[in-house]
């Protein structure tokens, strides 16, 4: 694990100087996820190179102790934007829509606010996908898909768990079930409709070891990576023939 957490850390530290930054910023939900890439970037660059962005979006208080926690753990500088306003402006100002664009519109909220800071203090915005969520698209195109480095993206689900014991993560961050807290009683596996250890299970057979997918979880997790790509590539630019 200590092999991983330091060469995660040197990379890291490389992108940031080739990018000719000040250091990084990323968004805090009080997961796995956020505290382990916060951890990382704070073992690469130092506390005071990292800064998290707590934005809470009519909060969840049992998110909120979450969030403390993950501070209180990191010990680096944050800043505390609630997005609540901004996003009842943005939807007392649209046309009627549904619960996907009403959590994506949060999400692409949070993003522009990670560059607004990015912007002001020539900082590089670090993602905290993992590769687990990354492989089947589970993300938001410009939302937290809009990134500038992803120091995780390599790094399943399952692995992460045991980094966070690796690293004392308090273990109620470690124990509850992973959300992105966009609706109530929203949880990643329910979402996804599989559990990390099956998905993972399923990604290490499909992409590692090039086996087709028999099971119905593997033809599931096929799918998903199908119908993801457009997330992870540039956009398609028509080509004009030559006459």
């Amino acid at each position: 694990m200590q092999d991983l957490i330091d060469n995660i850390s040197i990379w890291i530290k490389e992108e940031i100087e080739k990018a000719g930054k000040d250091g990084v910023v990323l968004g805090l939900s009080g997961g796995l996820d956020s505290t382990i890439t916060a951890f990382l970037c704070k073992q690469a660059l130092g506390q005071e190179k990292v800064l998290g962005i707590i934005m809470p979006c009519h909060p969840n208080p049992n998110v909120s102790e979450d969030t403390k926690l993950s501070v209180e753990f990191l010990k680096i500088p944050t800043k505390y934007i609630d997005l609540t306003p901004a996003y009842d402006v943005f939807l007392s100002i649209l046309p009627e829509g549904n619960k996907t664009s009403h959590s994506n519109l949060k999400v692409r909220l949070r993003m522009a606010t990670l560059y607004y800071f990015a912007n002001k203090f020539n900082y590089l915005v670090a993602g905290t996908s993992n590769k687990s969520e990354y492989n089947v698209g589970y993300f938001t195109k410009y939302g937290d898909g809009a990134v500038d480095l992803m120091p995780i993206a390599d790094i399943y689900k399952t692995e992460l768990f045991k980094l966070a014991e690796y690293i004392n993560v308090p273990k109620k961050i470690i124990d509850k079930p992973p959300s992105a807290d966009l609706w109530e009683g929203q949880t990643d596996e329910k979402e996804l409709g599989i559990t990390y250890e099956k998905l993972d299970n399923a990604l290490k057979n499909l992409l590692e070891n090039k086996k087709p997918a028999n099971s119905a979880q593997e033809k599931l997790v096929e799918k998903m990576i199908k119908e993801s790509v457009h997330k992870k590539i540039l956009p398609p630019i028509f080509k004009r023939k030559n006459n």
